[in-house]
């Protein structure tokens, strides 16, 4: 993500609790701003191409299940999975044993999109994180 004029430190003193939020909302705004640009650029948000890739690497899971990995609202993957759907990047199937069921799968025409390194939220975040001493990324 391009660097900004934002101050790292707050203009007044906040206790630690404020700090982290404000910290973790700056985060979140830079998110949104990657992912519209992202989106501008190739077509697809950060949350698109997030569930793109966790439905290349798990075909056929199913829509709770996905809501779970991604740490999605089921009703906002609803609305994720239309988008993609509307695009031509995924498929729908019912679940043979449980017609109730959902499986989601990858269509082939989403393969460039899920394999793409450049331009995408990630490769920011990837950059971002490599500049940052391992203490201070580990998970």
């Amino acid at each position: 993500m391009p660097t900004t004029t934002t101050p790292t430190a707050a203009p007044l003193p906040l206790d630690d609790t404020l700090d982290f939020l404000r910290i973790l909302w700056g985060i979140e705004h830079g998110l949104q701003r990657a992912s519209k640009r992202m989106e501008a650029a190739i077509g697809i948000t950060g949350p698109q191409r997030l569930v793109l890739r966790v439905l290349k690497a798990h075909p056929d899971i199913t829509a709770h299940d996905l809501a779970a990995v991604v740490r999605l609202h089921p009703s906002t993957l609803t609305g994720v999975l239309q988008r993609l759907e509307r695009k031509g990047l995924i498929a729908r199937t019912r679940d043979k044993a449980d017609n109730r069921r959902v499986r989601l799968r990858l269509r082939p025409e989403a393969s460039p999109l899920a394999d793409r390194q450049k331009g995408t939220v990630e490769s920011h975040v990837r950059r971002a994180l490599s500049r940052q001493p391992a203490r201070h990324v580990a998970i």
